[in-house]
């Protein structure tokens, strides 16, 4: 199979930018292509912001930034409403999120109501301010940050909301060879200067649509449900996923197709995304000492493929 030649494109501009880390940044961009949001555990310093930025450029996105602390309101997000003594009218200023691609560092840092104002943003696609509805531009797409170390001063996403992102990663720290690179770079300039846009907002919804087209036979649908449900039955999992889960995997297979120049799904599109997609969608057990990601393959390795022909 030959790859999508405009995600190639699209991946080799931010790996300019982005030393070291190309699966995280194909699953990043896998869920970008099927309108998926993704929450980033990781440590200050390993490159998020650049990332971000990066993906901004190359796909030439309206990006912002916010930084939460306690004090963010909702109103920082979704925008608000000003009297204008000219006009005698009350006018809207927009929020943060009225843009392409938000990215919202260290969310846990937020109170929980305006983490529900994020959180409301990303399912509707619009925020309703003094009653008016204000659509949000098309495409929408957030990054956001939790920093696992130091819990002092944070609000942890609820279980219940951690579904409303496609994918759950980390980037991790980088391979010496790739951070020297990254220093012999750094010294020549600004990588990010390097990142040019190879593709725009309507570009992208075309391969959106693109990615909602790919077929899927009844017996890889079948595997789907028996991957979820699985989820739900497992002595280590008090509550398992739900099927907004399946909904998510189906839609990031659909895009992992579409990068390997296919109209049709496999199993092996599910197999390489399934941990980060369904992980952070089911409640542990308070008595299990197991760890998500290693109870995620557990459940993918018990539950038999599809042959598909």
């Amino acid at each position: 199979m030959n790859p999508n030649k405009q995600v190639v494109a699209v991946l080799n501009e931010v790996k300019k930018a982005v030393i070291g880390k190309d699966d995280v940044l194909l699953k990043i961009l896998l869920a970008m292509m099927c309108g998926g949001h993704v929450l980033l555990e990781d440590i200050p310093g390993v490159g998020k912001t650049t990332m971000a930025l990066a993906f901004s450029r190359a796909l030439g996105l309206e990006y912002r930034r916010v930084q939460f602390t306690p004090d963010v309101m909702p109103s920082d997000l979704t925008g608000f409403s000003i009297y204008n003594k000219e006009t005698g009218a009350m006018e809207y200023q927009p929020g943060a999120v009225l843009c392409n691609l938000l990215l919202a560092d260290e969310l846990n840092r937020a109170t929980s109501r305006t983490q529900s104002a994020l959180l409301e943003a990303m399912e509707e696609g619009q925020v309703t301010v003094d009653g008016q509805v204000h659509p949000i531009p098309r495409p929408f797409l957030v990054i956001a940050t939790q920093n696992p170390v130091g819990a002092s001063g944070t609000q942890l996403l609820p279980d219940s909301q951690m579904d409303r992102f496609m994918l759950r990663l980390s980037i991790g720290y980088p391979e010496p060879a790739d951070e020297i690179e990254l220093l012999r770079r750094k010294q020549k300039g600004q990588p990010l200067d390097e990142v040019g846009q190879v593709m725009d907002c309507g570009g992208l919804e075309l391969l959106r649509r693109e990615v909602a087209q790919v077929y899927m036979s009844d017996d890889v649908l079948d595997y789907i449900v028996r991957l979820v449900g699985a989820t739900r039955h497992h002595r280590d999992i008090l509550q398992g996923a739900s099927p907004r889960a399946a909904l998510a995997l189906a839609a990031i297979g659909r895009a992992a197709a579409v990068m390997q120049g296919r109209d049709y799904v496999v199993p092996e599109d599910l197999q390489a995304l399934f941990c980060e997609t369904i992980a952070h969608r089911f409640v542990l057990d308070p008595q299990s000492n197991a760890d998500r990601l290693t109870l995620a393959r557990e459940i993918l390795q018990s539950v038999k493929a599809p042959r598909i022909r």
